[in-house]
């Protein structure tokens, strides 16, 4: 006798599960995730080649979250982001900067400059905490405002985290405009080489790519569950390779206490 697929939904068994977890809800999170590794779109062939998950059971799990605005079935067939999930990715950034907030006031207390925290966001990265520089003359990035990748500091830092084939298809999407300052990367080529000098030293560099007159220092936090950044920046007058040599071992330190809260939370 056939089953309703509510049925089936409902009772699948947790004992497969990671963890004792329920089954089917870490599908749906399973789905969603590899939908937002695709950028955000994706087909039915290739979720289920992603998932290895019967095509019946996808197209249960997706069927729900269509029905409830958490995706979407697009006139390509193919399957979207939902857009009820920006209201939970803005209160869970918000939280994350919140957990953030004492490792950014450390940075301004020991270092004197702005201490921004960001976020992987498809193509680009958005900032989603900062605490600013005691000085009248200081950066300032307003929370919630998304940068390109290729041009900043934390947006390098991102990059250097991914192979260069995948690097290569995001470059494809965006372009490297716009070209903010004479300093910005012009060709992927020259991107691809700082990313591997990135790589090598641990940590990027945004010498006036993002605006002139305005250096920053970044690097990625380990062991976060989302691609997130941390960094420094100021005026050239100010943040020097002086400034430089005493600000990265306080910017990795608490990158990995940061990292360490988040592992735990």
């Amino acid at each position: 006798m056939p089953v309703n697929d509510d049925a089936a939904a409902v009772s699948e068994a947790p004992a497969a599960a990671r963890g004792g977890g329920v089954q089917s809800v870490e599908r749906v999170f399973d789905l969603m995730e590899i939908i937002a590794d695709a950028g955000g779109e994706i087909s039915l062939s290739d979720l289920a080649a992603s998932s290895q998950l019967p095509l019946p059971t996808i197209h249960r799990l997706l069927r729900t979250l269509v029905a409830l605005g958490y995706a979407r079935q697009l006139p390509s067939r193919h399957y979207a982001l939902g857009a009820r999930l920006i209201r939970l990715g803005e209160q869970a950034g918000k939280q994350l900067g919140t957990l953030a907030g004492p490792q950014l006031k450390r940075l301004v207390d020991e270092l004197g400059e702005t201490a921004n925290l960001a976020m992987l966001d498809g193509d680009g990265a958005v900032y989603v905490a900062q605490r600013p520089s005691p000085h009248a003359m200081r950066m300032f990035t307003e929370v919630g405002r998304r940068v390109p990748l290729h041009n900043t500091g934390v947006g390098k830092a991102l990059l250097s985290t991914m192979g260069d084939a995948e690097v290569a298809r995001i470059i494809s999407r965006t372009g490297l405009a716009p070209q903010r300052t004479p300093k910005s990367h012009a060709t992927p080529e020259e991107l691809l080489a700082d990313l591997a000098t990135i790589r090598e030293q641990g940590y990027a560099v945004d010498d006036e790519e993002q605006e002139l007159g305005v250096r920053c220092y970044a690097l990625t936090v380990p062991g976060a569950p989302v691609p997130i950044a941390l960094s420094v920046s100021g005026p050239l007058a100010r943040v020097d390779l002086r400034f430089a040599a005493r600000a990265l071992p306080v910017l990795r330190d608490a990158a990995e206490v940061l990292g360490r809260e988040l592992a735990r939370n």
